[in-house]
């Protein structure tokens, strides 16, 4: 796929949707990085259910921590993996109380030293919460890269490197939710909707239904 095809696609994309952003419902930096560590192998849907009830109770560190264990599953027992999540968001807690003055560390490294957050976790508090035009690759990106030409990689961090090399520079930033959202709607896994795709015209996947 040629430079040209690419900058049409995020064209189109934009002007579908001029001002993506994630359907995870927060309000602060520390919300997003509860939200994001809930949401692994779970859907939006179910996280925001769960934290609306949470967030009015416990949105901080130290709030998170005076539940404790036993009160934080009790919030959180509808989403995947729960017990696991909940000691990782504990031991998070404690780390940005003794560590961060409770607040979200603002680089990658630092990110990644919180049990629960990987790099892609990582990549979404940075662009999301603090603007930084990283691309978070995960199974909706990942299938649309590499199934559209857009940026073929045999693993996320490959796709990850190529979508932040040929993704033009104004379309950065807003790139990771234009592509999850396209994934997650239109260009779906076991049955993408070409016919109603809008970048249709552009994507050389070879394969496409109607």
């Amino acid at each position: 796929m040629n430079t040209a095809k690419r900058r049409e696609i995020f064209a189109c994309l934009k002007a579908a949707n001029p001002h993506p952003t994630t359907e995870l419902e927060y309000h602060t930096p520390f919300e997003l990085l509860i939200a994001v560590i809930l949401s692994a192998q779970a859907t939006d849907k179910s996280v925001n259910l769960a934290t609306r009830k949470l967030f009015p109770i416990a949105n901080t560190p130290k709030k998170i921590l005076a539940l404790g264990e036993i009160n934080l599953l009790h919030f959180i027992k509808s989403i995947g993996l729960y017990k696991t999540k909940a000691k990782n968001i504990l031991a998070t807690c404690q780390l940005l109380t003794q560590q961060h003055n409770d607040e979200v560390p603002r680089s990658r490294e630092q990110l990644e030293e919180l049990p629960g957050v990987g790099r892609k976790t990582a990549n979404v508090i940075l662009n999301t919460a603090f603007g930084e035009p990283t691309i978070a690759v995960d199974t909706h990106i990942f299938r649309i890269s590499n199934r559209t030409g857009i940026a073929k990689g045999k693993n996320v961090l490959a796709v990850e490197l190529k979508l932040l090399k040929v993704v033009p520079k104004e379309f950065r930033l807003d790139a990771h939710h234009w592509l999850i959202l396209h994934g997650r709607y239109v260009c779906k896994a076991r049955k993408p909707e070409c016919t109603t795709c809008i970048i249709n015209h552009l994507c050389e996947f070879k394969e496409k239904t109607g």
